[in-house]
């Protein structure tokens, strides 16, 4: 059987309009003769609804009820999908993570996946069935309901995908494709055509919400022809790919940003062995999840500034934590600062060109924006500037690395 997995995001499905359009495009796949398996995630903003529920039940966070609740709005989108399938005259039959079943670990919220049976989806294209299967949704060892973390459907689709041995698994979003930046920021933005696996995952991991992190790296182990494109129009959109060509003269592929960091800040820690074991330690039994890290002074200091990443949400949290070592530490303060931006610049390029750097701080330089925390990799640097200057950043050093669209 020649397989396409097709997968529909929240803004895909928003409404019956959209389904119906979704729709559309299985019945297109299928005239040509193909078998289509669909994964959906669920309709519109219901998963940030049902989020919105737990603001005040942290400590439940941690129960499987937590992934039963969150998962319920999958099972609403696979089910209603398929109904206006077979109102199409196209035979759908819907099928919950455990109906599947797909496997994973015992973690609730964010469980990685195990393995997948694929014997009922088998059966149900050989009998000319389109399975609808939701995404984000597993099943562990015990028969307990688990979540892949958020945008975990994209995951489901690669990984559903590869155990099937599809042709290929399209993703499909709001966006033509993925671009050299937000073009909601950068006007001028190019769609790309093909991007490489490593710079997809330096992207997603740094704040481009295109595709879910686990998602490109099992595309790339199982080598699954991966494509993003719109859900609104249709048209062919960008192909991740294992290599690129012309990589000598397109040094960086695309710039990123998150919105989603908080810098917390120990100001005059003791300067001793053991710092950062007593601090990540307190994070990691919390589940907190750090990105940059940060230490300014010499070796020969007393007392140094310790500064590090997280997400926004974790802030209260973080700041308790850190009260709470505070006597360990011998810190005199700690400083959260939620006001600002990480932004990044990626492209394989960078392993085989120096002066990328020097381009970028040189830029920033001449507007006077400044640099809290550098973070670098063989393909990325990442900046921590003040959130004010985002789009002025975004757009400067879009235009110096002339990744916009050439002019007519």
């Amino acid at each position: 059987m020649q397989i396409i997995v097709k997968k529909f995001g929240g803004t895909s499905l928003a409404d019956l309009s959209r389904v119906n359009r979704a729709v559309s495009y299985i019945k297109k796949s299928l005239a040509l003769g193909n078998k289509v398996v669909v994964v959906v995630s669920a309709m519109g903003k219901e998963t940030d609804r049902l989020l919105s529920l737990l603001d005040k039940l942290e400590e439940y966070r941690k129960s499987d009820d937590i992934s039963s609740l969150l998962s319920s709005g999958e099972q609403v989108s696979s089910s209603f999908f398929s109904i206006i399938l077979n109102r199409n005259n196209i035979k759908g039959k819907s099928f919950q993570g455990w109906q599947v079943p797909i496997y994973t670990n015992d973690s609730f919220i964010n469980a990685m996946i195990t393995d997948i049976e694929i014997k009922n989806i088998l059966s149900s294209l050989k009998n000319n069935f389109v399975p609808v299967i939701s995404g984000f949704q597993g099943i562990n060892n015990d028969n307990r309901i688990t979540t892949l973390g958020r945008g975990g459907s994209d995951t489901t689709a690669v990984a559903i995908a590869a155990k099937l041995k599809a042709k290929r698994c399209d993703i499909y979003t709001d966006v033509e494709g993925v671009y050299t930046a937000d073009p909601r920021i950068v006007p001028n933005a190019r769609k790309m055509h093909t991007i490489n696996f490593e710079e997809m995952l330096e992207l997603s991991s740094l704040g481009a919400k295109i595709l879910h992190t686990r998602s490109v790296q099992l595309a790339l182990q199982y080598d699954v022809k991966l494509q993003v494109l719109s859900s609104f129009t249709g048209k062919k959109g960008t192909m991740l790919v294992k290599d690129t060509k012309s990589l000598e003269n397109q040094i960086i592929r695309g710039i990123a940003h998150s919105n989603n960091e908080a810098l917390v800040t120990l100001v005059e820690v003791k300067n001793k062995p053991g710092i950062s074991a007593v601090i990540f330690n307190a994070l990691a039994a919390e589940d907190i999840n750090v990105d940059m890290i940060v230490q300014s002074a010499s070796p020969k200091d007393e007392k140094v500034t310790y500064g590090y990443t997280i997400e926004k949400s974790d802030a209260i949290k973080t700041k308790s934590l850190m009260l709470k070592i505070q006597k360990k530490l011998s810190f005199k303060e700690v400083i959260i600062n939620k006001n600002i931006c990480k932004v990044s610049v990626v492209g394989l390029g960078m392993k085989t060109n120096s002066g990328v750097a020097n381009t970028l701080f040189s830029q920033l330089a001449k507007y006077n924006i400044n640099v809290h925390v550098i973070s670098t990799s063989e393909i990325k640097i990442s900046i921590l500037i003040d959130a004010k200057y985002k789009e002025l950043a975004i757009r400067t050093l879009h235009d110096v690395f002339k990744l916009g669209k050439a002019k007519k």
